[in-house]
């Protein structure tokens, strides 16, 4: 099983009115000039969030959500810290791929 780290919120909230995509497109620059993997996804309509494995304080994130899900439980941290008004968390996936991690229930 993997384990998964993430912060989420209203996909409005995460996807339009924060600097998100400018946070990921300077991590991804630097990991690309590190030659470091990219361990960290954005996922509109997360389907864990709707599994009921995580607790009743996922009620609590407005629907339509979305996650910034990472294996790096420092860099989610990080990202609470900078957006403050998200949910943090933790989940393990079914298996090690990951597919189950980042499943969504958008279409």
């Amino acid at each position: 099983m993997g384990i998964y780290h993430f912060v989420a919120a209203s996909e409005r909230f995460l996807c339009e009115e924060e600097p998100l995509e400018e946070l990921l497109r300077e991590r991804t620059r630097n990991y690309a000039e590190h030659d470091k993997a990219i361990d960290f996804w954005l996922v509109r309509q997360p389907a864990f969030l709707e599994s009921g494995a995580i607790g009743p304080e996922v009620d609590s994130v407005p629907r339509p959500a979305a996650a910034l899900i990472s294996t790096d439980r420092k860099f989610i941290t990080f990202m609470k810290l900078r957006l403050e008004f998200v949910l943090r968390g933790c989940f393990e996936a079914p298996s090690d791929t990951i597919a189950d991690a980042l499943a969504s229930i958008g279409n």
